[in-house]
């Protein structure tokens, strides 16, 4: 038997998008974790006892840690985050190793979603300055109008491209070369405090941030999201982190 023909998504089908969307679905993570894995330094045993205790009554050890940067204690956690984002969100993403796992949707297994990022009005399009020392600063309507009229043409083509492969019996794995890097994806990642604050360290921008960050900003809308849920769970944690320069310890 015939392998059966992809019907071909028309323009009208594509989905575009400039936003991104991050899911706690799954934790394990409280200050008291950081509180009982410091003190078993000094307590053996009964550092079991802080599971039991206000951690309220202990922030002055959070912040100790914090500013000296006696990193392990924020390492006995654990949160997964399903995102979705361009896969060039992704790509810097990975970059980050130490202390993360992911896993992504593969487009060898599955036919991936004419779902495409195009910049919103709110999007800075214009670099000024040399490498090292530059900024964005607000793009004109017809910047944005051509930046999206050039994205969606060129999204259009590509999925088409991508969905007669298929219909000709190319192997997934194959025809997904056409596709381009502003296809959303989505993904699993699961850290733990320590690992997470690192990745906000590089992939944000705050004012009580001691060594300046400038990341891409979808990746930073990103991390943002993920902060709200982390700061949810592990308030101490956080307060403390922003107070020593949100250097990650």
């Amino acid at each position: 038997m015939g392998r059966t023909p992809t019907p071909v998504t028309t323009p009208e089908s594509l989905t575009f998008r400039s936003d991104v969307t991050v899911e706690l679905v799954k934790s394990s993570a409280s200050d008291a974790d950081v509180l009982f894995a410091a003190r078993v330094s000094t307590a053996g045993e009964q550092s079991l006892d802080e599971l039991k205790k206000d951690p309220e009554r202990s922030k002055g050890l959070i912040n100790f840690l914090m500013r000296d940067r006696h990193g392990s204690p924020f390492e006995h956690n654990s949160m997964t985050f399903f995102i979705s984002a361009p896969i060039f969100v992704f790509r810097e993403f990975m970059r980050h190793r130490v202390g993360w796992s992911y896993n992504e949707e593969s487009g060898r297994y599955r036919e991936l979603q004419p779902v495409f990022y195009v910049p919103g009005p709110d999007r800075k399009l214009v670099q000024e300055g040399r490498p090292g020392k530059y900024v964005f600063v607000e793009g004109t309507p017809a910047q944005h109008e051509a930046v999206s009229g050039a994205l969606r043409e060129s999204y259009e083509q590509a999925y088409t491209a991508y969905q007669k492969m298929l219909a000709d019996g190319v192997a997934r794995e194959v025809a997904r070369a056409a596709l381009p890097v502003g296809l959303y994806s989505s993904m699993y990642a699961t850290c733990n405090a320590r690992s997470l604050m690192h990745f906000l360290g590089l992939r944000t921008q705050h004012e009580l941030a001691k060594v300046p960050s400038f990341p891409q900003r979808e990746i930073e809308m990103v991390g943002e999201k993920m902060e709200a849920e982390w700061a949810g769970l592990m308030p101490l944690t956080h307060a403390a982190f922003n107070a020593n320069g949100r250097v990650a310890p």
